[in-house]
C-alpha cells in the first residue's frame, strides 16, 4: 500500500506518457515540442481522440464539427441566473456543463470540448455586466475563444500562444482529476459525468489552482532588482515559491519550456508588458539559484504553472479564470481517457487496508 497511490500503476494507456526523470512529455508518439510547433488545438483534439469515437475524422472536420458545436450550446448561457454568476467562474461553468445530455456519442464529445470555451467568456462577461458574445463557426477554437472573452479579432501571435497553450496542456498522464475522469468511465456512466469529475479535481488548489498564485508572487516581489531579497524572506517564513517544483519532474518541466516560447512573438510585438517580463526572467533566475543552493538534494525546477500565469495574463484572462482555461485545454485529454477507460478497461474497484478499530470479543 502507497499513501497516495504514488508509482503504482493504475492503467495502460496510449494517450500520453510522463518522463519525469528525461523531462519529457509524449503524446500519442509525438514529443510536446513537435506538438506544439505543428498542432493547433484541432489538431491534438483529432490526435488524442483518434479511433476512441464510433466515427472517423480528420482535423478539418473536427474544426468544422467544433464550431458548430459551439454555436449550439450557447443558447445554455440562459441558464446563468443571479445566484449562478456569484460563484467562482469554475464553479459556474460546472454548473452549465452539467446541463449537457450524459451520452457516449460523438456529438456528447463536441459539446463537452465546446462548452469550457463558450461557457467561461460568457461567464465572466455576465459577471462584469456584460451581454456575453456568441461564438463565431467561422474561427478556430483559439481564436474564437479571445474574441468571446475580448470582443475583439484577436492578434496572429495571441491566437498561436492561446493555441500553444491548450495544446501543452492537453494531456499530462495518469494526474488527479485524468485519474477521476476514468474513474467515473469505468462504471460506464456517460461523458459528461466522466468531464464534471475531473473538474471538480481539478478545481483543487493542489491540482489546478497554482497559475493564480504565480502572479500574486510577481505582484509581491514588484521589482526585478528586489527578486533575491524577497524570494529569500519568502523561504525564511517556511512559504512556497509558487511555480517551482512537480510531484513528477525531477528535472525541467518541458511545458514550461514550451509556454516560455509561446510567450516569445508576444514579447517581441509588444503585446506584453516588457517590465512584467523582466520581472519574471529575474524571479526565475533568483528561485532556481536560491532553491539550489538551499535544497540541493531536492531537484526544484520550473514548472507549468510559472508561464501559465504570464501567458494568460498576457492574454486579458483574469487570474481567477485560470483553472477554467485549463479546463478548456484538458478536457479533450479528459474525453480521451473516459473513452479509452470505457472501451478497454474494467471497473476502478481498488481495496483499503482498515486501520479503525476491532469490535470487542465475545
Amino acid at each position: 500500500m502507497k499513501n497516495g497511490l504514488e508509482d503504482v500503476i493504475a492503467a495502460e494507456t496510449q494517450l500520453s506518457d510522463v518522463d519525469g526523470e528525461a523531462g519529457r512529455l509524449i503524446i500519442r508518439g509525438v514529443s510536446l515540442d513537435h506538438l506544439v510547433a505543428d498542432c493547433s488545438y484541432e489538431g491534438v483534439a483529432a490526435l488524442l481522440l483518434d479511433g476512441l469515437i464510433e466515427r472517423s475524422f480528420d482535423q478539418a472536420q473536427l474544426r468544422a464539427w467544433l464550431a458548430n458545436a459551439r454555436t449550439r450550446i450557447f443558447h445554455h448561457i440562459g441558464a446563468a441566473d443571479a445566484a449562478l454568476l456569484t460563484l467562482p467562474p469554475v464553479d459556474a461553468m460546472r454548473a452549465l456543463i452539467a446541463r449537457l445530455p450524459d451520452g457516449e456519442d460523438l456529438d456528447t464529445a463536441l459539446s463537452l470540448l465546446a462548452a469550457p470555451a463558450v461557457f467561461l467568456p460568457a461567464i465572466l462577461s455576465l459577471q462584469r455586466g456584460e451581454r456575453p458574445i456568441a461564438p463565431d463557426a467561422s474561427l478556430p477554437q483559439a481564436a474564437d475563444i479571445l474574441r468571446m472573452l475580448t470582443g475583439q479579432l484577436p492578434s496572429k501571435e495571441q491566437t498561436a500562444a492561446l493555441d500553444a497553450y491548450l495544446v501543452t496542456i492537453s494531456d499530462h498522464g495518469l494526474n488527479a482529476s485524468t485519474f477521476a475522469s476514468r474513474v467515473i468511465a469505468s462504471t460506464q456512466a456517460g461523458l459528461t459525468s466522466s468531464v464534471l469529475a475531473a473538474l471538480s479535481a481539478l478545481k483543487g488548489p493542489l491540482h489546478g489552482g497554482a497559475p493564480g498564485p504565480v502572479l500574486d508572487m510577481l505582484d509581491a516581489v514588484g521589482t526585478a532588482e528586489n527578486a533575491g531579497q524577497w524570494l529569500s524572506e519568502a523561504l525564511d517564513r517556511g512559504e512556497r515559491l509558487m511555480g517551482f517544483g512537480h510531484r513528477i519532474y525531477r528535472v525541467r518541466d518541458p511545458r514550461a519550456d514550451a509556454l516560455k516560447g509561446a510567450l516569445k512573438p508576444l514579447i517581441s510585438t509588444g503585446q506584453v508588458d516588457p517590465a512584467r517580463g523582466t520581472l519574471a526572467q529575474a524571479v526565475e533566475a533568483a528561485a532556481l539559484a536560491i532553491l539550489k543552493a538551499r535544497k540541493p538534494n531536492r531537484p526544484l525546477d520550473v514548472n507549468v504553472e510559472f508561464y501559465t500565469a504570464l501567458l494568460l495574463e498576457a492574454l486579458g484572462f483574469p487570474r481567477e479564470a485560470f483553472t477554467g482555461v485549463f479546463a478548456i485545454g484538458r478536457t479533450v485529454g479528459w474525453l480521451a481517457h473516459a473513452r479509452e477507460q470505457a472501451l478497454d478497461g474494467r471497473l476502478i474497484r481498488p481495496r483499503s487496508v482498515y486501520i479503525g478499530p476491532l469490535p470487542a470479543a465475545a
